[in-house]
């Protein structure tokens, strides 16, 4: 015959995961079930944070997630969760030759807390005016927006940057177009530039097709973020360590890139509605 113990045991085990179940499915999510369901992907999917990750970049990432559920639920989640798999691949393409070649991210291209901050600060900032409502129902749509295109635009400066050092056959100063050696600030490549497109327009899709965006939307984050990059490049061949400008890192210029991307997107969209609405 069973204790009450035991009984009391059976009874929890259930409940409480049931309960589980309800808290990750809240809908809108809350704080509670964003922290929840953060926990247990990340667990589950450790083994692939840590190719991509430092320790440090990890908690950053961590936190990241918890905001992004909050904001935006699964579909948020999945969209920056694809940027990551994606980023971190194209980042290992070729990773001897670039190492050879002294042009490829450091520590195995694990990213840390700097370049975690950096690639998603304007998708963040998006995040909690959604969070807390700023604007109201008429700009939560733009804030959706906003954060797909911070994400098209660093996921395409990624690619493109990472494609080019690896295939790149001729890459150019885009403020002189002078040939330049692979991996030089502010340089383009043919190869690295349409892979970049190619890769804003896959993640504005995943984007449009979890509802985070309409169809219409897919083209302004894709042109956005081809607009924000060619103006990142100009800041990274006309400034970036240069004199007097040495604080001006790669993080700093990420956080002005994926600020660019998101902004347009948003100015974008209200230009477009207006012309149609007059």
């Amino acid at each position: 015959m069973p204790t009450q113990i035991q009984a009391s045991n059976r009874d929890l085990g259930p409940g409480l995961l049931q309960q589980t179940v309800q808290m990750v499915q809240s809908s809108p999510p809350t704080w509670h079930s964003a922290l929840l369901s953060n926990a247990v992907i990340f667990l589950l999917g450790s083994p692939i944070l840590v190719s991509g990750l430092s320790l440090s970049g990890i908690a950053a990432a961590f936190l990241l997630g918890t905001l992004t559920w909050r904001a935006f639920g699964p579909s948020g989640f999945l969209l920056v969760a694809t940027y990551f798999v994606i980023g971190t691949a194209v980042t290992k393409v070729k990773m001897a030759q670039k190492e050879a070649q002294g042009v490829a991210e450091k520590r195995k291209g694990r990213r840390g807390p700097g370049s975690v901050i950096g690639s998603s600060a304007a998708g963040c900032v998006c995040a909690l005016l959604s969070i807390y409502g700023i604007g109201g129902e008429a700009f939560a749509r733009l804030w959706g927006l906003g954060f797909v295109a911070s994400f098209c635009t660093k996921l395409s400066d990624t690619v493109s940057s990472e494609i080019g050092k690896a295939y790149g056959k001729t890459t150019y100063l885009v403020t002189t177009f002078k040939i330049v050696p692979r991996g030089t600030e502010g340089a383009v490549s043919v190869e690295g530039t349409l892979a970049g497109v190619l890769a804003s327009i896959l993640l504005a899709s995943i984007g449009c097709r979890m509802g985070q965006i309409y169809v219409s939307e897919v083209i302004i984050c894709v042109v956005a973020s081809q607009i924000a990059n060619l103006g990142e490049s100009i800041i990274g061949a006309a400034l970036q360590e240069k004199e007097g400008f040495q604080w001006l890192n790669n993080d700093i210029v990420n956080v002005i890139n994926i600020s660019m991307g998101s902004i347009l997107a948003v100015l974008m969209q209200q230009l477009i509605l207006q012309s149609w609405r007059t």
